[in-house]
C-alpha cells in the first residue's frame, strides 16, 4: 500500500483570523475513531465553533463537527464529541501558562492529513475589538487597492 504524502487541508477556520489575533500556533495531533476519520477524508468538517481548553496535563478540542460517516451504522461516532489533543508535555505547559495569564484562548485554525495522519493546527489567540476588525479590513482593502494601482501603473508602462 502507498503512504500519504504532503498535505490535504480539510476544513480551515477562517472567521478564528478575523474574530483573534492569533499570536502562537502549534500542531497537534487528535485521538479519532474510524468512522471520523473517514468522514474527515471525504472533506466534510466544521471548525467554527469549537475551542480548546487545558485540563489537568492533558489538550481537549470542543464543538468540533465532523459529521457522521455515511456508510457506517451502529459504530458511528456522535457529530460533536470532545476530543483529545496530542501535545508535547512542554507544549501543553506552555500553553495553559499562556491561556492563565489572562486574555488569551486557544483556538482551532486548521484541519488537515499531513503524511496521512490527521493534525489540528491550534493557535493561543487574543481576542479582537470591534475597531480592531474594522481596521484590519480597511488595511486589507487599502492594500489591496494599491496592489491593482501598481498593477494598471505597470501595464501601461509597457
Amino acid at each position: 500500500m502507498v503512504r500519504e504524502r504532503g498535505e490535504k487541508v480539510v476544513a480551515t477556520n477562517r472567521r478564528a483570523r478575523h474574530d483573534y489575533n492569533v499570536e502562537k500556533t502549534y500542531e497537534a495531533g487528535m485521538v479519532l475513531t474510524g468512522t471520523e476519520v473517514k468522514s474527515l477524508r471525504q472533506g466534510r468538517a466544521n471548525l467554527t465553533d469549537g475551542y480548546a481548553y487545558i485540563k489537568g496535563n492533558e489538550a481537549w478540542i470542543d464543538n468540533i463537527h465532523i459529521p457522521e460517516y455515511s456508510q457506517g451504522h451502529w459504530t458511528n461516532h456522535s457529530a460533536k464529541r470532545v476530543r483529545k489533543l496530542l501535545l508535547n508535555r512542554e507544549e501543553i505547559i506552555k500553553i495553559s501558562h499562556a491561556v492563565s495569564a489572562g486574555g488569551y484562548t486557544l483556538v482551532p485554525l486548521k484541519l488537515y492529513f499531513r503524511d496521512g495522519r490527521a493534525k489540528l493546527e491550534i493557535g493561543v489567540a487574543k481576542g479582537k475589538r470591534e475597531f480592531d476588525k474594522r481596521q484590519t479590513l480597511r488595511e486589507r482593502q487599502d492594500k489591496r487597492e494599491a496592489d491593482r494601482a501598481m498593477r494598471t501603473r505597470n501595464r501601461m508602462g509597457e
